[in-house]
């Protein structure tokens, strides 16, 4: 059984299709895509940094601001990402992510018009609407592009354009709002996505499906919602997978949404230093943590397939005393001290789990297996994340004052010790679930 695995690790050959997808090629595709995920990330993000000045224009609450940052978007982010990614099983994937980038980009730039709660409200959504349509289509690309032996990296290299995202995100949040305002943020994040869009449905064409398996040839029938669902929830690992997945998503939206606001809070920043501070934490070291995670995941997977669920498992338990560190250090020095390590390891999960959440699926099951884990994913992760955060920040005001925040992050980090569980759960069937669908796409 272990033989048959690490067999199809190993990079196929070219089957007789006349279609030969060079390496440049592939990191052309991959890079593209990347930035596309980045300008998704960019547009998500933006409203972190922009929170505090939202709340005193607007007259909002924290929980209104967590609805916003969180269930006004992801509810039809997740919902609407079915959908897409059945059309993406079935149709033409980069004509989709054209479509999506032009509809989330422009929804950006009307956030930057919104005049009270509602209207921001319902921009919010409108750029939900419009990622919806982008990740499903782009992991399905790069799932076509590499093998399973070099997925983890490739899904890693994509994932960077969270941390992208978040290095822009922040920077131009932050000195714009603090030079011009936040409405002017909204505009220069949304308007570079019009472009984007542009050249994606000129320069990328698509790979053959089942390309990296050696498999362009053969021809499968495109299973219903319910059979993706069925083989996903009764495939043991990839259950546990979806679980840590999901959680580490609750974890990361509610810290990333909320830290602008608690260093406001407590260290009292202002939101230019908090705009390069968090840049360089979540994007520069999160995104060498995140390429590292997949780097190592299949550079240790080569030997033993487990280690790509057991990497992340491990980097969580690590970072977990400093999370806490991070936020009970009464200075401002030793909580950006505690910051460093969580920050590198906060995305290793990312690169693994979606890259195997490829690999436990059949090829015409890619598109719409992302939407399944991301509708997940989104709905508690993104959708209740930032609220539980808000909500708990409220129930602990009448105690703390300003300093409600640090209480309500403290009581997210102790999730991550259910998180890492489930990795570690994931490996006990992790070999087995690979060769069972590798047998079912042959």
């Amino acid at each position: 059984m272990t033989f048959q695995v690490q067999d199809r690790l190993a990079s196929p050959p070219l089957s007789s299709s006349t279609e030969v997808i060079t390496h440049q090629y592939r990191r052309y595709a991959l890079l593209l895509l990347l930035l596309v995920l980045t300008a998704s990330h960019v547009d998500r993000q933006i409203l972190g940094i922009l929170l505090e000045p939202i709340k005193r224009e607007l007259l909002l609450s924290d929980t209104q601001l967590g609805f916003l940052s969180g269930v006004a978007f992801a509810i039809f982010y997740a919902t609407l990402g079915i959908p897409m990614a059945m059309w993406a099983d079935r149709g033409n994937r980069r004509n989709i992510i054209t479509l999506a980038l032009s509809v989330w980009s422009g929804m950006t730039v009307l956030c930057g018009m919104a005049a009270n709660f509602w209207q921001l409200a319902l921009a919010r959504i409108g750029v939900g609407i419009g990622e919806a349509g982008s990740n499903p289509p782009s992991h399905s690309i790069i799932s076509d592009l590499y093998p399973l032996a070099e997925r983890s990296k490739a899904m890693a290299t994509f994932a960077l354009g969270v941390n992208f995202g978040i290095i822009l995100g922040f920077l131009l949040g932050g000195w714009i709002n603090q030079w011009y305002g936040w409405r002017a943020a909204f505009w220069v994040a949304g308007a570079p996505g019009l472009v984007l869009a542009l050249i994606v449905r000129l320069t990328l064409p698509e790979p053959a499906r089942g390309y990296a398996e050696g498999l362009q040839g053969v021809s499968q029938e495109v299973p219903r919602l319910r059979a993706v669902v069925r083989h996903m929830f009764s495939t043991p690992a990839l259950r546990h997978i979806i679980a840590g997945t999901t959680l580490s998503a609750f974890i990361g939206y509610g810290v990333v949404l909320w830290i602008p606001t608690f260093l406001a809070r407590s260290h009292g920043m202002q939101s230019g230093e908090i705009g390069t501070v968090l840049a360089l934490f979540f994007g520069v070291l999160g995104a060498l943590g995140t390429y590292l995670g997949g780097f190592f995941a299949d550079r240790l997977g080569k030997r033993d397939v487990r280690w790509q669920v057991w990497v992340v498992g491990v980097t969580i338990l690590i970072a977990f005393p400093f999370t806490v560190l991070y936020y009970l250090a009464e200075s401002k020095e030793l909580a950006l001290a505690g910051a460093l390590l969580p920050s590198l390891l906060g995305g290793v999960y990312l690169g693994p789990s979606f890259a195997l959440n490829q690999s436990l699926v059949t090829i015409r099951m890619r598109s719409v297996a992302s939407a399944i884990i991301l509708f997940i994913v989104n709905i508690i992760g993104l959708g209740l994340g930032p609220l539980t955060v808000g909500i708990l920040s409220d129930f602990f005001q009448p105690h703390y004052g300003d300093e409600s925040l640090r209480y309500a992050l403290t009581c997210l980090a102790l999730v991550n010790l259910w998180t890492a569980s489930h990795y570690f759960l994931a490996a006990r069937t992790l070999r087995t679930d690979l060769a069972r669908v590798q047998q079912l796409s042959s």
